[in-house]
């Protein structure tokens, strides 16, 4: 029998090629098969594009790793200069930038000229970083530099999240591998598929499944208040007071731009984490009405039935959703009771602000009002005592050439669920990145409108951008880690096709500026810094919760990063954030 402990015995001079779905535990088997190389005192390189150097280091400590003797472990730290953090000054690290192929051969040159021997194992974690910003040119990369590096004498384990790339790539990168093993799920089991490999047959392994986090917020985070300004949004009011200067709406591209930006990095997990998250939030009703004063709760008691299952029920809880939505602008909400039935509730939107401006891309589009209704639904039976789950999905949509949008709603499980959340494949995520380019490029080149709905206007509240920034990141680490990378991804891609434009470097950081200013970002002013008044994403961090002790902007730094790279060959860190309680949020330039 083979076991994983010669599975992870990596073979001098070969490279080995771990593909798999995103969180099924690559990273883990990384870090098992560094622990166990470092063990028989092999050399080794561990280049990391998707986290923080330090939470990596404690992770690897937590599984055992002790003291190591002086240029076995060394680190290429590919993760902090792309997303705008500051890396580590220390002998042991290299820092790259996953935008840029040659600096990460040549911190990986650096550190092997460092080490000064042969049979160093080198592991990539991962390729999916480096793909998502340089896409085909990394087969290349693979080709000239990791297999010059094993052809030296040593040995590669890269590894790459299916489903990130085009199918031709992931093709090509497994072919320059001497060893490809994918890991896949089998029932309730992971399972290592060893498709070939240098020294055992093709075979099969079980290996522990891996743990899902029971619950996605931290609750401890909430101001002892928060509620209480639930409540008054419940009553039909805005965020008042949130930004004071620059007002509480944003341009509907701004929420609609960063949840596809993180849509297109991680397709198969961000949509089912927005739909979790949002679900989570209507859910949150039940605390908002147990804070409520006795008056109003006592209203609620009255006008909410305990139980949502009849039409007519359903009824007097629509009217409450509808006086909620109204001053969102998210498009015009009403409940079907011609057509609805017991146990399956439909509501139709107009103008979705989730969907509008992708009309026929080929899938529903819209993920976080279906699952806040069921939220809402689940919560306010909770709160009366009749514990039961509710689901909602998408039966019509803009984005699938209908004129407006309808949601089914049920308590428990609904079959539609599975195939909205899956149903954005690679080719209609290719024409939801065309529509956002082209609509950014005409506002950026030729003055063009970025949205226009007939009746609800262009711009929507301050809220929904907590959907899509402000929450996920509440979700943990790997939800952050998508929002600065394809904060990046995006405001390189900006930064790049503004180049290609022709336009001067001052003209096309004026051009962002412009942007981000009529998208209602913030109050921003870019001179030696760059400042960010009343920031959408940090401001819900100032208002709903407790002081944070780091700078809280992900998407923003990421994306202001990613800009600057490509525009002008530099990196910005986030030095204030109002969520650490600064006046403002602010990046240098370094």
């Amino acid at each position: 029998m083979v076991s994983m402990a010669q599975i992870q015995e990596i073979p001098s001079k070969n490279m080995i090629f771990l593909a798999g779905p995103p969180g099924i535990g690559k990273s883990e088997f990384c870090m098992k098969t560094i622990l166990q190389n470092l063990a028989i005192y092999r050399p080794i390189i561990y280049l990391v594009t998707e986290s923080d150097l330090s939470k990596v280091e404690a992770k690897l400590k937590d599984r055992g790793l002790g003291e190591t003797e002086q240029d076995l472990l060394n680190f290429v730290d590919a993760y902090s200069e792309t997303v705008g953090l500051l890396g580590m000054d220390r002998l042991d690290t290299v820092n790259a930038d996953c935008a840029n192929l040659s600096s990460i051969g040549i911190a990986i040159w650096k550190l092997q000229e460092r080490i000064g021997k042969k049979d160093i194992l080198l592991v990539f974690d991962s390729l999916t970083s480096p793909y998502l910003l340089n896409g085909s040119e990394v087969v290349r990369f693979m080709r000239l530099t990791l297999s010059k590096f094993v052809g030296e004498g040593n040995s590669v384990l890269a590894c790459f999240d299916e489903g990130s790339g085009k199918e031709e790539d992931l093709v090509a990168m497994m072919s320059l591998s001497e060893g490809v093993i994918k890991m896949e799920k089998e029932d309730s089991r992971r399972m290592l598929n060893v498709m070939k490999h240098p020294k055992v047959e093709p075979t099969r392994i079980k290996i522990p499944e891996a743990k899902i986090p029971d619950r996605l917020w931290d609750m401890d985070l909430w101001r002892e208040d928060t509620m209480t300004i639930a409540l008054q949004s419940m009553k039909g009011k805005s965020y008042a007071q949130l930004r004071r200067e620059v007002g509480d709406l944003v341009n509907l591209f701004w929420p609609n731009f960063v949840c596809w930006s993180n849509i297109l990095w991680d397709p198969k997990r961000f949509p089912r984490i927005l739909y979790e998250m949002s679900k989570k939030h209507g859910d949150s009703m039940k605390e908002i009405m147990s804070v409520a004063p006795w008056r109003q709760k006592a209203l609620f008691k009255l006008l909410i039935p305990k139980n949502l299952s009849k039409v007519k029920d359903m009824k007097k809880l629509a009217k409450i959703l509808q006086k909620m939505y109204k001053p969102m602008k998210m498009g015009t909400l009403e409940y079907l009771d011609n057509v609805s039935r017991t146990d399956e509730h439909y509501f139709r939107v107009y103008e979705s602000g989730e969907c509008w401006g992708f009309e026929n891309v080929g899938a529903a589009m819209t993920l976080i009002l279906p699952s806040t209704i069921a939220g809402m639904c689940k919560g306010v039976e909770g709160w009366k005592g009749l514990q039961r789950d509710w689901n909602a999905a998408e039966v019509k949509c803009i984005g699938l050439g209908d004129p407006y949008c309808e949601i089914k709603v049920v308590p428990g499980a609904i079959t539609e669920l599975n195939d909205s959340l899956e149903a954005i494949d690679s080719t209609v995520l290719e024409k939801i990145h065309e529509r956002l380019r082209d609509r950014l490029m005409g506002f950026l080149l030729e003055n063009k409108p970025l949205v226009e709905r007939p009746k609800s206007g262009p711009n929507v509240m301050c809220n929904a951008i907590m959907h899509v920034m402000f929450q996920p990141a509440l979700a943990g680490e790997r939800c952050r880690l998508i929002l600065r990378m394809a904060g990046a991804k995006a405001g390189k891609e900006i930064g790049e096709h503004l180049m290609e434009a022709g336009l001067r470097r001052d003209k096309a950081v004026d051009s962002l500026l412009n942007f981000l200013e009529y998208c209602k970002v913030g109050k921003v002013t870019i001179a030696k810094t760059i400042r960010i008044k009343e920031n959408c994403e940090s401001v819900f961090y100032w208002f709903m919760t407790k002081k944070r002790e780091e700078p809280s902007c992900f998407f923003t730094t990421g994306f202001l990063n990613g800009f600057f790279s490509a525009v002008n060959s530099q990196h910005v860190k986030e030095a204030k954030c109002i969520a650490m309680g600064d006046p403002y949020c602010k990046w240098e330039f370094r």
